[in-house]
């Protein structure tokens, strides 16, 4: 037990609500929190904005997919081990590991001189991101009960709106210059994390005073080894594919061992029982059940949208890495009003499934609204649907974590946390694979055929005639050419330009249709969801009692 225990508790509290903070004692411990999972949301911002400056400085254009699957690969497998080492040895010392790891895998990328390097450090990288974004979670279901939780999680969605508005501009500034504080501009993203960490390291080491009681249950090393085997392969194959081929023989020797590792994990789960990396016996719980496989089903619409969305703005509208997240602030305002806004009416009422189920309903709206957007739709239009968008996943993503953080006994706060975690990056990074392989496998057709119609106007065989476009023309009448690099698109004559912009419009409304396909099915999953009543206690007061009813049969054992 931690020696603070005693001093976790206010003075005011009966003795029924041991293990209760005051409200005081949860923004101090959330100050912690939030530098923790700022590292994590900024992160992943800064870095997607200066990744072609970085491969180019490193010379490995094409091996820049390799640093952003080796840190997804790590920080998607650790998330489940820091869940349940949490629940085994505290949120502390794992919390202060996951932070150490980070700032470690940041200062070396920002050292890296080949891109191999770089994916190396990544991964080490990605080993203390797993433990940044899910122990922050599982803390906070720790100190505060499911009722009173939403009002603090909109502070973890305001953390997010500023990272996601603040990632890229900074990653385009340090990207952008040659050098800063004498050392190469590009370097500076991953070093601004240094003091960043640092910082979180000194302020968690000082506020996150927490009691925790040691549970003595061996570590499911089995499971982890068969999870790394069955989810590495299914990761590299969703990031790459697209490269190999679906159905190529790498492919599907892939698919083989990713199914054979998922197949042994499930095995090895069964056979440890409470002892399990993520124990089965949580599914047989229909709230947590139901909640996780909406949580993925959501993740696969979500990411899908999210990535898209840029593409659309900075292609289509041709706006820069910087302008493109500086027009998404629609997203991230309507994120933090309805997470704000849900969490006041769950404190007062105590009901939330209304906010799953409006949540997903907007979602997939606000993605069949996405559908009808073309190369000449208002920006405002855009930015209208995009605030939509977030009023849905605002509402309805911190709804499902609740009811499934609320459905399972207080031992298992940490697993539970990190299994919804886990299961939404399976579900993103799924319709990531998905949802790009769909717009790059059909976006040549559609220009194709917007080449075709633009024939048929005047404007058009002038343009291809002018020798100045000589080298585009030859390009679009050999087919050859290369729409993995879209740069070229902002110094061409219009009139060639736009059949090239109308076409990957369109491909993205195919995109945007079967993302609001896949959440109209989640809309109609989560009526099924069961609104169980929410605790008024913590997972530290609810442990607390937990211990006091146990403490008389322990006594007349020994």
């Amino acid at each position: 037990m931690s020696t603070k225990a005693n001093d976790a508790a206010p003075e005011a509290e009966p003795a029924s609500r041991r293990g209760a903070l005051s409200h005081r004692q949860i923004l101090t411990v959330l100050s912690g929190l939030m530098l923790g999972m700022f590292l994590a949301a900024l992160d992943q911002t800064i870095v997607s904005s200066a990744m072609k400056t970085i491969a180019d400085e490193l010379h490995g254009q094409t091996l820049q997919a390799w640093a952003t699957t080796a840190y997804l690969i790590t920080a998607t497998l650790s998330t489940p081990l820091y869940g349940k080492l949490s629940d085994l040895y505290g949120r502390k010392p794992m919390y202060l590991t996951a932070i150490s790891l980070f700032l470690a895998g940041s200062l070396a990328s920002g050292m890296a001189g080949s891109m191999y390097e770089l994916a190396a450090f990544r991964a080490f990288q990605g080993l203390g991101a797993g433990g940044l974004m899910s122990l922050a979670l599982a803390i906070i279901a720790d100190i505060t009960s499911p009722r009173e939780r939403s009002r603090y999680q909109g502070y973890f969605m305001a953390v997010f709106g500023i990272s996601s508005v603040a990632g890229p501009v900074v990653g385009g500034f340090f990207a952008g210059l040659d050098s800063f504080a004498g050392v190469t501009g590009w370097r500076w993203v991953f070093l601004v994390n240094v003091p960043i960490a640092l910082a979180a390291l000194v302020v968690v080491s000082k506020v996150l005073n927490i009691p925790h009681t040691r549970v003595a249950q061996k570590i499911d090393f089995l499971g982890a080894v068969t999870l790394a085997l069955g989810i590495v392969p299914l990761l590299i194959v969703a990031e790459q594919g697209r490269e190999w081929g679906w159905g190529s023989p790498l492919s599907l020797l892939t698919y083989a061992v990713g199914t054979v590792g998922l197949i042994a994990f499930v095995l090895v789960e069964r056979r440890m029982g409470d002892a399990a990396l993520l124990p089965l016996r949580l599914f047989r719980r229909p709230v947590f059940r139901m909640s996780t496989v909406i949580t993925f089903v959501q993740g696969v619409g979500m990411f899908g949208a999210m990535m898209s969305l840029p593409l659309y703005l900075q292609i289509v509208k041709g706006a820069t890495p910087t302008q493109a997240g500086l027009q998404l602030l629609p997203l991230t305002l309507g994120i933090m009003v309805a997470t704000m806004s849900s969490g006041i009416v769950i404190s007062r009422t105590g009901r939330y499934k209304a906010f799953a189920v409006a949540g997903l309903g907007l979602m997939s709206a606000a993605l069949f609204g996405f559908a009808t957007i073309g190369v000449d739709t208002a920006l405002a239009t855009v930015m209208a649907i995009a605030f939509v968008l977030g009023l849905g996943l605002g509402a309805s993503m911190q709804t499902l974590q609740l009811a499934a953080q609320n459905d399972v006994p207080a031992k298992d706060m940490g697993v539970a946390t990190s299994s919804s975690t886990f299961f939404r990056q399976i579900g993103g990074t799924a319709g990531t694979a998905v949802f790009m392989s769909i717009l790059f496998g059909v976006v040549g057709g559609r220009i194709a055929a917007a080449v075709q119609s633009a024939m048929a106007t005047p404007a058009y065989p002038a343009a291809l005639a002018n020798p100045a476009n000589a080298g585009v023309a030859r390009q679009l009448g050999s087919g050859s050419m290369d729409l993995n690099d879209t740069s070229f698109l902002s110094g061409l004559d219009p009139a060639l330009a736009r059949p090239i912009l109308e076409g990957f419009s369109s491909a993205m409304s195919t995109v945007f249709v079967v993302g609001g396909l896949v959440l109209a099915a989640g809309f109609a999953l989560v009526w099924f969801l069961k609104e169980k009543p929410l605790s008024d206690k913590s997972a530290l007061e609810r442990r607390a009692e937990d211990e006091a009813a146990e403490a008389p049969a322990l006594a007349l054992a020994h």
